[in-house]
């Protein structure tokens, strides 16, 4: 049998929240990046900013801090995480966008979800302010790239 396992299930198999109580809180970051492909028109009128919704990626970045900020609301095992910070960075490359969003946190547990969500979200939010232009769109690549702190130490994506 293998040592690893499923933090979020009990010994009967049932979904549960992991019991931080014990842990020290420790200086936690993650960072999570997701992309999203659109014609090159999209990408130019989002370049130049002339989409007539506004900055599509002020707009975005602001989705995917609130959407960081409310993960626990979102993913039901989550904790609560009073987040220190979380920001957001765009690359607009050939045919796609790179969203990165990097969160940090003093606390017991990790803030990979508060990454992985606000980078999700940011490329939603391009979505829908894209969508009458664009509906050939596609998000994908949602990955963890890095994260520090807790027992589990660091992971870097190779």
């Amino acid at each position: 049998m293998s040592d690893k396992y499923f933090s979020h299930v009990d010994e009967s198999g049932k979904a549960s929240m992991v019991d931080v109580g014990s842990k020290t809180i420790t200086e936690r970051y993650a960072k999570a990046q997701a992309k999203i492909y659109a014609s090159s028109g999209t990408l130019d009128m989002i370049l130049k900013n002339e989409h007539k919704k506004g900055d599509v990626l002020a707009v975005a970045q602001i989705a995917g801090i609130q959407a960081a900020k409310k993960t626990a609301d979102l993913i039901p095992l989550c904790h609560t995480l009073n987040l220190n910070s979380v920001k957001l960075y765009f690359e607009i490359k050939k045919d796609h966008i790179l969203v990165e969003c990097i969160a940090k946190v003093n606390a017991k547990t990790g803030v990979e979800m508060e990454a992985l969500t606000g980078a999700s979200v940011a490329c939603l939010t391009i979505y829908d302010m894209c969508k009458a232009v664009d509906k050939e769109m596609v998000i994908s690549d949602l990955t963890l790239l890095e994260k520090m702190g807790g027992r589990s130490g660091e992971y870097k994506r190779n």
